[in-house]
């Protein structure tokens, strides 16, 4: 990840955790039932997810209580707008703007001496059944400042109302108290600390419980697709609730999709895009063995390119230019199908939500894309990083090279 981290493409916006920030994240651990952390220098993201302190504790989602109960750890207030860079859904870093955008200003003050554990509270207790994702409605998020800092606060309100009543201002046990109190955590009689819950109301999303699971519930007909076929074979058994499920690798569910108008494609327009040049240097790079010139090379120079085109077998070539190959076809005779010429992966990859899409929708589309058929480093880099990083370690040096060339050149 050495070439990733240089070209900042490997989680470049973390922040750094030490001194007194780690103290204030055990405490947050501990609320959330974890354990704390020995490290002394660590990094987080948006949502308070450290890559360090997962891999200290062997569990990436160690911020999470079981499937359907994740949670968040605030320290600073540079979280805010920061990337959430191992999302346990997909919506977690719009809930994580919603937050601060309600609560920015308190969570500036609160975070000068102290920190905020989040409950992302689905009012689900724990999953017991594949579909038990289709109870995602409203997410209330909900926060604990560590020491109760906010019970503390109303403690010395009550005590100095106490101390203004009577002849207690002269009582030395209540001095002491009040003494006590501030020494321990300052004056808090003028601070806002006052953190209302905040309503988040769920669409369309993707989660990783049951080993990741799309769920399409804005459109014609609510559509469930598994990434897992153990989940998916449980799921199908299930008589109670009106939904399509799919496994992730059926073909049909490109199909149903393209019924839905969630996605659609165009031979055509696609081809003379460079994300089609993109898809199609990939998928040559994954047939060049032993060459004599770098893969980079290959992949950006025109003659290259063509010279180890010719050098491959023939159904490689056919397949790399299928796409190609049956436009032309076309051209000549409307009898051609596309499945005839067009190799089924790369006819996979054409594919790209319906514009009539929200954005939003558009995003959680093109990430049901990327798992299907991951061809497009770029879009894959864009939608999918952990998808992406896996992948990356399993390719020839050189191809890593291109492909970080690629993503640069169009960020």
């Amino acid at each position: 990840m050495n070439k990733l981290k240089a070209a900042n493409l490997y989680r470049s916006e973390l922040i750094p955790v030490s001194g007194k920030l780690v103290e204030r994240y055990n405490k947050c651990l501990l609320q959330l039932g974890s354990t704390e952390t020995k490290l002394t220098h660590f990094h987080i993201d948006g949502i308070g997810w450290s890559p360090e302190v997962a891999e200290e504790k062997g569990d990436e989602n160690y911020l999470c209580n079981g499937e359907s109960n994740p949670h968040g750890i605030i320290i600073s207030p540079l979280q805010n707008k920061k990337p959430v860079y191992l999302p346990y859904h997909t919506f977690d870093r719009e809930m994580m703007v919603q937050v601060f955008k309600k609560h920015g200003d308190r969570i500036n003050d609160i975070t000068r001496d102290s920190a905020i554990c989040i409950d992302f509270d689905q009012s689900i207790d724990a999953f017991y059944e594949p579909l038990d994702v289709l109870k995602y409605h409203i997410v209330t998020i909900k926060f604990h400042l560590i020491d109760n800092l906010d019970n503390v606060r109303e403690e010395q309100l009550q005590l100095i109302e106490k101390f203004k009543h009577g002849n207690n201002f002269i009582d030395e046990e209540m001095h002491n108290q009040l003494l006590e109190s501030a020494r321990k955590y300052g004056d808090l009689r003028e601070r806002d600390l006052n953190l209302a819950p905040v309503n988040y109301v769920t669409d369309s999303f993707y989660t990783k419980s049951f080993g990741g699971v799309y769920v399409l519930r804005d459109f014609i007909s609510p559509i469930v697709v598994f990434e897992d076929m153990k989940w998916y074979k449980e799921a199908i058994k299930d008589t109670m609730h009106d939904v399509l499920i799919f496994h992730i690798s059926q073909p049909e569910l490109l199909e149903k999709l393209r019924d839905h108008i969630i996605i659609a494609y165009d031979l055509e327009e696609i081809v003379n895009t460079k994300r089609y040049e993109r898809i199609k240097k990939f998928e040559f790079a994954q047939h060049l063995k032993d060459t004599q010139h770098p893969i980079k090379d290959i992949l950006n120079n025109p003659l290259l390119f063509k010279s180890y085109l010719n050098k491959v077998d023939i159904e490689t070539r056919k397949k790399v230019m299928s796409v190609e190959r049956y436009l032309e076809k076309l051209e000549t005779s409307n009898q051609y199908k596309i499945s005839d010429i067009v190799d089924q992966d790369l006819f996979e990859a054409m594919h790209e939500p319906h514009s009539s899409l929200h954005p939003k929708h558009q995003d959680l589309i093109w990430k049901l894309l990327m798992n299907i058929s991951p061809k497009d480093v770029l879009f894959l880099y864009w939608y999918d990083k952990q998808e992406f990083y896996k992948q990356y370690d399993t390719w020839d040096e050189s191809l890593q090279d291109w492909v970080i060339e690629t993503i640069s050149n169009n960020i």
